[in-house]
């Protein structure tokens, strides 16, 4: 199928059919920033539930990996506008060194659909949640929690255009608190997330020990690794926060002695989701972007999960 945005090319193709040619495949790429990462596994499985709730077999969606790495993601985009696909889905990722490949994608046609990976030229929408707003729930939630004093670890990762608005607006509400001391900051390396934030976190738990009152992580899966370190190193008392809501990081959050004290629940498998009905809509149906899509980036709710409330997320 090589209709993508305009209808009329559509309506030609069924015409075909009913005359008697036979269907081809719908051809979809998903380009994951990083499969390892939670964010992009829930994504990817909010999408082919949505392809199998709605009977799409005749879709044929493949996947690939960018390691972490922008590099990788603007030549897998690149190599999906070779191929001649009819959607291009990419997920968390920094498009900022893909302005070539989403060019190669727009001159072929081929729509970029983006999940929380910001709005650039080339791409049709990207469909994500507010970090701005995240950030501040999350960030206040802890900070007052300190009752506005005590020692911070900063863990940052401004790879990202989401993490990296989530610790500006840390960095930003830190201003108004100057009982709040940051012993350390750490930009995480992206492509080996986990195991990079524990050993920093064991670095800082073995230097720093019963001084850290705090740790700032810009989303669940580092927190985790917080976590652990910290019960390794028998630190106790220690607040920490996630963002993204993963079903770990809210069963970790409903532990009545865990150190992760909040996080925020993104709904990735909706944004996924949301993802297969715009392609059905707009390369499928051969509607019109404006009449589907409401504006270039689509914000959806993500609530403050704390140990208060995190039994009606699970």
């Amino acid at each position: 199928m090589k209709n993508r945005i305009s209808g009329a090319g559509f309506a030609c193709a069924v015409a075909m059919l009913m005359a008697g040619g036979s269907a081809q495949a719908l051809e979809v790429v998903m380009v994951n920033s990083n499969a390892a990462a939670q964010s992009d596994q829930r994504t990817k499985a909010g999408f082919q539930k949505w392809i199998a709730d709605n009977g799409k077999s005749d879709w044929n969606v493949s996947f690939l990996d960018s390691g972490g790495s922008g590099e990788a993601t603007a030549s897998n985009i690149q190599d999906a506008a070779s191929r001649g696909v009819d959607a291009i889905v990419v997920t968390m990722a920094d498009l900022r060194a893909s302005s070539a490949a989403l060019k190669a994608a727009s001159d072929a046609n081929i729509p970029v659909f983006a999940v929380d990976s910001g709005f650039v030229d080339g791409v049709v929408v990207d469909v994500t949640t507010n970090n701005w707003a995240m950030s501040s729930d999350v960030s206040v939630y802890l900070l007052d929690q300190l009752k506005g004093h005590g020692n911070l670890l900063f863990f940052r990762m401004a790879e990202h255009h989401g993490t990296r608005k989530r610790g500006d607006v840390m960095e930003t509400v830190l201003k108004e608190y100057p009982g709040i001391k940051v012993l350390a900051t750490h930009n995480i390396d992206y492509t080996a997330f986990f195991e990079d934030t524990s050993r920093t976190m064991e670095d800082y738990a073995a230097r720093f020990g019963s001084e850290i009152n705090a740790v700032w992580a810009p989303w669940d899966e580092p927190a985790q690794a917080v976590v652990n370190q910290l019960n390794a190193a028998g630190l106790t008392g220690v607040k920490v926060i996630g963002i993204d809501g993963h079903p770990q990081a809210i069963a970790e959050v409903c532990k009545p002695e865990s150190p992760m004290i909040a996080t925020v629940a993104q709904p990735f498998e909706k944004m996924g989701a949301q993802v297969g009905q715009w392609i059905q809509d707009i390369v499928v149906d051969g509607k019109e972007k404006a009449d589907v899509i409401p504006s270039d980036i689509v914000y959806l709710d993500a609530p403050l999960v704390t140990k208060q409330n995190c039994k009606d997320f699970m």
